[in-house]
């Protein structure tokens, strides 16, 4: 996946975040590995003028999509499978997502990956304009940001098991030298 992150917001936000959980959305989506994705993320009166351009609609939101090809997620089982495509773009509003994070009483970063998933079901042409569209499209942004979190996690667990058992390993004189493929390696020398 490519995924370029454009920050004109003027507010610092977690780029890697954002890129991998992008990644991850597009992933369990079931996306071509070759597909391309832009983020822009742009400050509140930006926003503005986007979403009364595009949707006719004043003041800023949180996250707009753009989708550049047509694509079905998965691809259809009677075509051949798709290729890379160019998805899109995602738009988010960081100054706008702090305020609805600051009233969910969750985190920003938490509220950015949420938006972020949104942006990425809206580009593979999921819609909430009609309830039985909205509760597919939040059923599976929950489940994509669930699972995303606990990938995280598991993640992190496995790097701070690995950091200690170096620790242990050095603690105790154990080197690569004492690699079992060191070891088999020596016992064929002699």
């Amino acid at each position: 996946m490519s995924i370029e992150v454009s920050n004109e917001s003027g507010v610092e936000v977690p780029e890697r975040m954002l890129v991998d959980v992008a990644e991850y959305a597009l992933g369990q989506m079931d996306v071509h590995p070759g597909a391309e994705l832009s983020m822009v993320l742009v400050d509140n009166e930006t926003m503005a003028e986007l979403h009364l351009r595009w949707m006719d609609l004043p003041g800023p939101t949180d996250v707009m999509s753009f989708p550049m090809d047509e694509l079905t997620p998965g691809g259809r089982p009677d075509t051949p499978d798709p290729g890379p495509a160019m998805l899109g773009d995602i738009v988010l509003c960081p100054e706008f997502a702090a305020v609805q994070a600051a009233t969910a009483r969750h985190p920003v970063e938490h509220e950015l990956a949420v938006l972020t998933v949104h942006g990425v079901l809206h580009l593979l042409g999921y819609d909430h304009a009609e309830p039985d569209e909205e509760k597919e499209m939040f059923g599976i942004q929950g489940r994509i940001i669930d699972e995303w979190y606990a990938d995280r996690r598991a993640a992190d667990r496995a790097r701070a098991q690995a950091a200690k058992d170096a620790t242990l390993l050095n603690r105790i004189g154990f080197t690569s030298a004492h690699t079992p493929e060191r070891e088999s390696t020596d016992r064929k020398e002699l």
